[in-house]
């Protein structure tokens, strides 16, 4: 049975930093990464990374924002650093199996960037 189990999530103030971690199980993975959703707005991606360690990141958190993947471990990581209030949101882990493409989601862990 496939589980992907965040943990990480928190308040933090505006400039702050987090690190998510997801620890995968059941199976490995061709790509890792993290969506979000905030509250009225559609989840999107935040960042992913392949098996090789190809890293692709969304606008609003390039250079805030560092993916990092074990794949002995099937862990994936994102340390968030210089926080602003829009990056509060839900934020789910995401893996894709190599092959089929199936996706498969965590249960998703609550960032709140607030002073």
């Amino acid at each position: 049975q496939v589980q992907l189990v965040e943990s990480g999530g928190g308040l933090v103030q505006p400039g702050g930093s987090l690190r998510l971690s997801c620890a995968a199980s059941g199976r490995s993975f061709y790509s890792m990464g993290w969506y979000r959703q905030a509250p009225g707005k559609q989840r999107e991606l935040v960042a992913e990374i392949t098996r090789d360690l190809t890293t692709d990141y969304a606008d609003s958190v390039k250079d805030r924002f560092t993916i990092s993947r074990d794949n002995a471990r099937n862990t994936v990581a994102l340390q968030m650093n210089s926080l602003k209030p829009e990056d509060t949101a839900v934020y789910y882990c995401h893996a894709v199996t190599p092959i089929l493409r199936m996706d498969y989601w965590g249960k998703g862990t609550l960032v709140t960037v607030s002073s």
